[in-house]
């Protein structure tokens, strides 16, 4: 019970508890040390000889007029024995009392004290945590980076974490620096030469010169290349959307929703829109695209006959805006629920009804939802299917 006590206390907490609690203990032992010391040399009650001397050499007192104390030979009075005894019960009474109360007192200054000293001590890490907090809290996730604690000071231990802070920060700017100039020369560099390699074969396939058996492999490669740039540009996308949206629009997802369903190729599968008010910030672009991969998947994983999608948006009881996507297909174990969302993790072939996709649909749907603030969730339908419910903060 004490250890989870002293578990949730601050480390401001536990030094001010250390600082206080070794005063306070150099103190008891202080008080009684002295109280040992005091009680020995105090007189007994009995310390009185039958010559008229103490025993510890004291001279008698002397008489009120200037002479000594008769010497009767007689052992002193009990009035005098009692009244020696409470002067010394009296005296050491006073020594606890007016010690214990002074101990109080510079104890609890000392505490106050230490609980400064402990937060002065603390200073430097609490720069360290208000750097990290800028950090994670920048609007994007490779802004501030460039910032640096740049601690001055002893070479202590505190300041040996804050330059290794530092360091890390340095390198995670680099790693981002190094992603971003990836981004930009993968976009280039791969998709050139697939747009020229579909030039060269749709002018290859032209049924006016083209035999029908090159007409054939020229459609297959056109097939084939066609995935490939579905694959590159679900990357850069996935890459792109890892990241936070620094500039936000106003965007209805109901708008979203009509529009894709309205452009989706589903052939024998039937999608249906429900859509609701819905308005949201964000990226129309990224969000259009989470809705289509959404409406895609469903389409994909289907039944090969009497198969549906029905897509809907709304805002939830709490506020928050809701795309759901519902569709039918075959039964999907809760248990591979969780790895569906991601990359290049697809159902297997018994589960499809459409081509294989590039794995990476659910994968950008939840990077998108999270780059907005939101989220996603995935439910198994008792007939088959999934429930696919994306949500997004509501606008303003």
């Amino acid at each position: 019970m004490t250890a989870a006590w002293l578990a949730k206390l601050t480390i401001r907490a536990r030094l001010t508890l250390v600082y206080g609690g070794l005063f306070l203990l150099a103190g008891l032992l202080l008080l009684g040390v002295t109280y040992v010391l005091v009680s020995q040399r105090l007189p007994q009650g009995n310390t009185v000889s039958t010559s008229g001397r103490s025993v510890g050499g004291a001279s008698p007192s002397p008489m009120p007029g200037g002479g000594p104390l008769p010497v009767t030979g007689e052992a002193p009075e009990p009035s005098s024995t009692q009244f020696v005894t409470d002067t010394r019960h009296d005296a050491l009474d006073a020594l606890l009392t007016q010690g214990g109360i002074a101990l109080a007192v510079v104890g609890a200054a000392a505490i106050a004290f230490g609980w400064l000293i402990a937060g002065r001590l603390l200073q430097p890490l609490h720069r360290v945590t208000e750097t990290a907090r800028r950090i994670a809290a920048a609007p994007d996730a490779d802004r501030g980076l460039h910032e640096r604690i740049a601690l001055a000071g002893p070479a202590d231990e505190i300041k040996e974490l804050a330059d290794t802070f530092d360091v890390m920060l340095e390198r995670l700017d680099h790693a981002f620096d190094a992603q971003r100039r990836f981004i930009g020369n993968a976009s280039h560099e791969l998709r050139t030469p697939l747009t020229l390699n579909r030039t060269l074969l749709e002018v290859m396939i032209d049924p006016r010169t083209a035999s029908p058996e090159m007409a054939q492999l020229g459609g297959t490669l056109l097939a084939i290349n066609e995935r490939h740039e579905r694959l590159i540009e679900g990357l850069l996308l996935l890459a792109r959307s890892e990241r936070e949206i620094p500039e936000r629009s106003y965007v209805d997802m109901a708008d979203v929703v009509e529009h894709v369903v309205a452009r989706v190729a589903s052939g024998a599968v039937s999608v249906k829109a429900e859509p609701g008010e819905a308005p949201t910030t964000g990226n129309p672009v990224l969000l259009e695209r989470l809705v289509q991969n959404l409406v895609e998947n469903g389409v994909r994983h289907n039944v090969a006959e009497g198969g549906w999608v029905r897509v809907s948006s709304g805002t939830g009881s709490d506020g928050a805006v809701e795309v759901r996507v519902a569709n039918s297909g075959p039964v999907v174990p809760r248990y591979e629920i969780p790895s569906l969302f991601e990359p290049f993790r697809r159902l297997s072939a018994e589960q499809s009804s459409g081509p294989p996709g590039a794995g990476l649909g659910l994968s950008i749907v939840r990077a998108v939802a999270r780059a907005h603030g939101g989220g996603v969730r995935a439910e198994p339908r008792d007939g088959g299917g999934l429930v696919v419910t994306v949500t997004l903060p509501p606008a303003g």
